[in-house]
């Protein structure tokens, strides 16, 4: 417990140990191009996507986060009485009043432990980010008692048959978060950006799926990226002019200020483009006159735009992003690219995606040239708040660092052993989520054993709406306390194709 001064703040703190859970099945964005009748390469260049991971209706924000928060606790042997917040950041919301949180309170009954500080925290992509903030305050603050906190991340995205249908995905995230930390987040290095726009949003309460302005959403995206890189930056400059040229800090900050840039994920396209937006800040800043430069070189012809200029002039936009991408596509491979393995896969997991990228990082590079990095970090939620924030990586290779890196080695084989589902009968099982998502006295269509094991499922919505779940293990499915569970087959006949059913 941390005893010292109410000025004084615990040291480094930040994330200890981060688990990734996505779904078992996906479905290949090449084949559901070819399904779909749209032009080759629609989904998997425009939009930079491999697969897309999805759930059938054993699946939902409550059996994702007990999953993810379970592994937590499971991988890093973490006694349940340790905890003393869990905060949950979704936008798949099951109830209007009933938090995800105190579901997830099953998890620590058994230990007896119930002062757990925290609740869900709603908007767009961006909850996990604030839960996140949140829990950083709480261990900063007077009301830390010394014990850890645990933040979830949690969604499934998923789209009406259309356009948008391609960028979708599902999963968790959960971080476990304390002082002493391998990634510790830089005090006083973020920057938020909020504005009231009509992006993206969910005002239809019985539906899962969204309304979108795809072209606004893309817009909103960008704008409120340079508003926080800028911002940022006036933060850094305020911090080093209160105490000193950090070491190791570059004069200007620009993009060679971080050494990985991370973020948001709605699909990995936009990464890309949104590396080159930062590229084009730093050039438009900076404004290289010199004609020998060749740093900026093919973005020379566009030094007196402004950026502002762009939203209004999709031709002109066209130009400067083509110009940005090339500029910028050696950096791009270098500082974002290795963040995308997760998401390229899983598609857009909404709340969790900035934080399935840190974790793509951490599995696609070793722990030698992550030691010592800054990580740069842009977290976007439509309707809209932004913000840019910082992460440092420990520079000493201690027990906590080599857990956290060992315990997300596993990734790239779930990946691998993931069921590929054909394009029509995702949308098969896209309709029958649609028809039965807030059904009541109802048990799921799906067979329980198609979850992977290790992995909670939902088991029956009773008539008054209360879920009841369980966990698969290798023998079958237990309860909260470990106990053998029957698990009920549908009791009506089910839509699914025939190797769905018991």
């Amino acid at each position: 417990m941390y005893h010292g001064e109410a000025h004084l703040w615990p040291k480094n703190v930040g994330i200890l140990a981060i688990e990734v859970y996505f779904p078992s099945m996906y479905v290949d964005q090449n084949k559901l191009e070819e399904y779909d009748g749209v032009s080759k390469g629609k989904y998997t260049i425009g939009l930079g996507q491999t697969g897309m991971g999805f759930c059938g209706d054993r699946e939902d924000t409550n059996s994702l986060s007990l999953t993810v928060v379970h592994n937590i606790l499971d991988k890093n042997s973490i006694d349940p009485k340790q905890i003393g917040r869990l905060e949950v950041g979704t936008e798949s919301i099951l109830d209007k009043s009933k938090s995800v949180k105190t579901v997830l309170m099953q998890l620590f009954e058994s230990s007896g432990n119930s002062n757990i500080e925290g609740v869900d925290t709603i908007n767009a992509c961006f909850g996990g980010t604030q839960a996140l903030f949140n829990s950083v305050s709480w261990i900063e603050s007077s009301a830390w008692d010394g014990r850890l906190a645990i933040v979830v991340c949690a969604d499934i995205a998923v789209y009406a048959a259309g356009n948008a249908r391609p960028s979708g995905g599902a999963g968790a995230v959960a971080m476990l978060v304390g002082p002493n930390a391998p990634l510790a987040i830089e005090r006083g290095m973020r920057y938020v950006h909020c504005a009231h726009v009509y992006d993206f949003y969910k005002p239809d309460l019985s539906s899962e799926y969204p309304l979108v302005d795809g072209k606004l959403s893309i817009n909103c995206y960008l704008e409120a990226l340079d508003k926080c890189y800028q911002g940022y930056k006036s933060k850094v400059e305020q911090k080093k002019n209160s105490e000193g040229t950090f070491e190791g800090d570059n004069d200007t900050v620009n993009l060679e200020y971080f050494d990985y840039m991370v973020f948001h994920v709605p699909f990995s396209r936009l990464c890309q483009k949104s590396l080159a937006r930062l590229m084009l800040n730093d050039f438009l800043q900076e404004n290289p006159n010199n004609a020998e430069s060749t740093k900026y070189e093919v973005l020379h012809a566009f030094r007196k735009i402004k950026l502002t200029e762009l939203s209004n002039d999709p031709v002109l936009a066209k130009d400067v992003e083509k110009a940005s991408l090339k500029c910028s596509k050696a950096v791009f491979e270098e500082k974002t690219k290795p963040s995308l393995l997760v998401s390229r896969n899983v598609g857009n997991m909404y709340t969790p995606s900035l934080y399935a990228a840190l974790a793509s990082l951490f599995v696609t590079k070793t722990i030698s040239e992550l030691r010592g990095c800054r990580i740069g970090m842009f977290s976007y939620g439509s309707g809209l708040i932004s913000a840019m924030f910082s992460l440092t990586v420990s520079k000493d290779v201690t027990p906590l660092f080599q857990n956290l890196v060992k315990n997300l080695e596993d990734i790239p084989e779930r990946l691998k052993v993931r069921t590929e589902v054909q394009p029509n009968e995702f949308v098969n099982i896209l309709e029958i989520r649609e028809k039965t998502h807030h059904l009541n006295n109802h048990t799921p269509w799906q067979c329980a054993s198609d979850v992977s094991v290790g992995t909670f499922c939902l088991l029956h919505v009773d008539e008054k709406y209360r879920r009841s779940y369980a966990r698969r293990v290798p023998d079958g499915f237990v309860d909260f306390d470990g106990n053998c569970v029957i698990v009920d087959k549908p009791v009506t006949e089910s839509p699914l194709p025939a190797c769905q059913l018991y």
